[in-house]
């Protein structure tokens, strides 16, 4: 009987064990988050799909990374934070002294075992006025 009750207590345990978590999120910040200057030009860091708590500490190491020129245009990179890693396109465009990063979230995972993947939101279609009539 013992045998058959730590049986029963295991497999619980194993069944409602919690993993890791996938899930979707379709919003997210856009905005410029870091501009910087020197004489040689200006670098604006701009990050879309963001984590609201995270995007500051990963638009500076973008910063850094393009300033120890790592980083190139069109390329997928993981940009390891303090408490995330963050997995997205970066798009580098330079008009004279002007440089512009944009960085693309795509992929976020917690140090916890949670990890979030942007998904772009469904387009709601307006109604037609003829539809809606009959």
């Amino acid at each position: 009987m013992k045998c058959f009750t730590i049986s029963i207590l295991l497999l619980c345990k194993v069944m409602f064990a919690q993993g890791n978590l996938v899930e979707t999120y379709s919003y997210g910040q856009n905005s410029i988050e870091v501009i910087s200057s020197s004489d040689e030009g200006t670098i604006i860091v701009s990050t879309f799909n963001a984590k609201m708590n995270i995007r500051k500490e990963i638009a500076e190491k973008i910063l850094n990374l393009f300033i120890e020129d790592k980083l190139k245009s069109n390329f997928n990179y993981t940009i390891e934070g303090s408490d995330v890693n963050v997995t997205g396109n970066c798009i580098i465009t330079v008009k004279g002294t002007l440089t512009s990063i944009d960085f693309y979230y795509e992929k976020v995972e917690w140090k916890n075992g949670i990890t979030e993947i942007f998904i772009e939101p469904r387009l709601k279609l307006p109604i037609s006025n003829a539809l809606a009539r009959n």
